[in-house]
């Protein structure tokens, strides 16, 4: 029997937050990433300043470190979670544009996030604004290729669900982050796993 490394455990990769650190958002993106190391996953978040980015350039032109660590990172990632504010309706032009250097991944052996797992996180003031923005999150994923997780997180930010003083977190969203987690770390172990017997049987 093969013994389990670190580096054997799935890595989930957090995208997202806003440049106002820390936001809502990132802190929902660091509290499921915390979720997903429990349940025995290795982590990477790049959020708030790490995506604040220059506008995409689809020519391939160098990459800044930010950049650079950003593509890196989903490109070794079993999973992957997105947290977005809500911005009129939408996800936060940061977020998008960070989501498009995914673009850099498209002549990968697995393009752009296939085979990945991908979590939603969505924070928005008011349910409408939630609904709305998780519809455009999924379908970013889907054109990413990625497998939305059946549950998202939704998450009223006017319910102060970091409580008053930012540092508790309310039962409905620590629920709701332990299952995104949970669907997303389950996924990017199987894959592992998967992978890890497709290593072995090549080398007998």
């Amino acid at each position: 029997m093969m013994k389990m490394t670190a580096r054997d455990k799935p890595l989930i990769v957090g995208v997202g937050g806003t440049t106002r650190s820390p936001s809502t958002s990132q802190r929902a993106l660091s509290a499921a990433l915390a979720m997903c190391e429990a349940r025995g996953a290795r982590t990477l978040m790049i959020a708030g300043p790490d995506i604040d980015l220059p506008s995409y350039d689809p020519r391939h032109c160098a990459r800044g470190p930010q950049a650079h660590r950003l593509v890196e990172g989903l490109r070794a990632a079993d999973g992957v979670i997105i947290a977005t504010p809500s911005y009129h309706g939408s996800i936060s032009g940061l977020v998008k544009n960070a989501l498009d250097y995914v673009e850099d991944l498209r002549d990968d052996p697995e393009q752009y996030l296939s085979g990945r797992a991908v979590g939603a996180i969505v924070c928005a003031e008011g349910a409408q604004a939630v609904g709305a923005t998780l519809v455009t999150v999924r379908s970013i994923i889907h054109a990413l290729r990625g497998w939305p997780t059946p549950y998202a997180a939704a998450i009223d930010s006017t319910s102060e669900p970091f409580g008053a003083d930012g540092g508790s977190i309310s039962e409905p969203v620590r629920l709701s982050l332990a299952l995104v987690a949970e669907q997303v770390v389950e996924f990017a172990q199987m894959r592992r796993a998967w992978a890890l017997s497709r290593g072995a049987a090549t080398a007998r």
